[in-house]
């Protein structure tokens, strides 16, 4: 994974804990949940990045 794809989730990461910091602060249901979705976005996408990560890993281990 490269420094600029973990500096972007990581920024979207901290975009959706600020909406959900947001939303329940405001009692905003609706800002919240859409945060609650851009960080498991986030997530899902750090995931999908290691598991790359670990193929190549294993792919050059075997090479």
């Amino acid at each position: 994974m490269s420094i600029a794809d973990k500096a972007k989730n990581k920024a979207e990461e901290l975009a959706g804990k600020a909406k959900q910091g947001i939303g329940e602060a405001t009692d905003n249901e609706r800002l919240y949940a859409e945060g609650q979705a851009q960080e498991a976005s986030a997530h899902a996408k750090q995931a999908g990045e290691h598991v790359k990560d670990a193929g190549r890993d294993v792919r050059d281990a075997l090479s």
